[in-house]
């Protein structure tokens, strides 16, 4: 059974109706965009319902969940739901023609890949911009698959992809800049907050929260902490302030020589391999770019106010501990 083809076919296209391919659809479905979910696979007229049906009531459930939590009033549930079209293989031709982005979520698996976008290329119009959203495979090593792999770059959502604002743009060394740039900007137009980085394994996001993760899992091996209090550790430590600094601020903020000297103590104690500094931290001490203190870190400080600086990463900070109900006012009175 072929889903009725709209008038107009859905300006966005998710291809792939699994996890991710409905997290995206409703991502753009509740930014108020058609956006048209596609399954490739040929399959029986029921399992095709089957499937319908499930992505069907995945798609009310997550809404229905963000309106149980007041993020989506009731009533605006069916009406952005209606916003996805579900299409079957025999009704794709017809929701990638019209198309001008489209996100490849099949499998991960280069054959899957290819055989997808083998049907993509088929029927999508030029000047589409063609993505996949594949956590562990390269951009370089699909591109190889794409019909003017100029329009062509990798766009990693977090899950869940339809409340996670930032998505990964992957690009590789052919991707047009004005292909990255229009991308960024119709990612802009839902809500989304895209990042750059090249053909890198792994991301931005994935790449270093799976060294963090690990490094839990071995603490807890080791006997180090119970996970309850790395957890705690985590959310009211490490999280809230990265909530407030970025990684690399952070660096900054503190001093590139504190990371530098905890590295040196921690790969003698802990593991020489796992804790080793970079290159780039040994260059910069020797040149003396250690961030704030010195004016240049691997931000450039010259002619920037530190004092208001300092104050509105304070800000940020109290920000972050009022909204996990921590920040306590003072005492009125000297305690015994």
């Amino acid at each position: 059974m072929t889903a009725p083809e709209p008038v107009t076919p859905p300006r966005f296209a998710a291809v792939g109706a699994g996890r991710m391919g409905r997290g995206i659809a409703i991502a753009f479905a509740y930014a108020g965009y058609r956006v048209a979910l596609i399954d490739l696979r040929e399959r029986t007229p029921e399992a095709w319902r089957r499937l319908h049906d499930e992505a069907r009531a995945e798609i009310a459930g997550s809404l229905a969940g963000l309106a149980r939590l007041g993020v989506v009033d009731a009533a605006q549930v069916d009406a952005i739901a209606a916003r996805v079209e579900l299409f079957d293989a025999g009704g794709a031709a017809a929701a990638l023609a019209g198309a001008e982005l489209v996100f490849e979520g099949v499998p991960e698996t280069l054959a899957a890949k290819r055989e997808a976008f083998a049907r993509i290329n088929a029927h999508c119009r030029p000047d589409a911009i063609l993505t996949s959203t594949t956590s562990s495979i390269l951009v370089t090593q699909i591109a190889e698959f794409v019909e003017r792999p100029e329009r062509f770059l990798n766009i990693h959502w977090l899950n869940p992809a339809y409340l996670i604002p930032v998505v990964e743009l992957s690009h590789h060394a052919g991707t047009d800049p004005a292909v990255l740039a229009r991308a960024k900007a119709l990612m802009e137009s839902i809500g989304k907050l895209p990042v750059v980085c090249g053909p890198t394994p792994g991301y931005i996001v994935p790449r270093l929260q799976a060294l963090v993760m690990n490094e839990a899992a071995r603490m807890i091996e080791e006997g180090a902490a119970t996970a309850e209090e790395i957890d705690k550790a985590t959310r009211f430590g490490l999280g809230l302030r990265f909530a407030a600094l970025g990684v690399v601020e952070f660096i900054d903020f503190g001093g590139a020589d504190i990371l530098h000297h905890a590295s040196r103590e921690m790969s003698a104690s802990i593991d020489a391999q796992r804790y080793r500094a970079p290159a780039i931290l040994g260059r910069m001490m020797d040149e003396g770019r250690l961030g704030l203190k010195t004016g240049s870190g691997f931000y450039d400080y010259a002619g920037r106010d530190v004092g208001a600086y300092r104050a509105d990463v304070l800000l940020r900070t109290l920000g972050m501990l009022r909204h996990a109900g921590l920040w306590q006012p003072p005492a009125e009175r000297t305690r015994d």
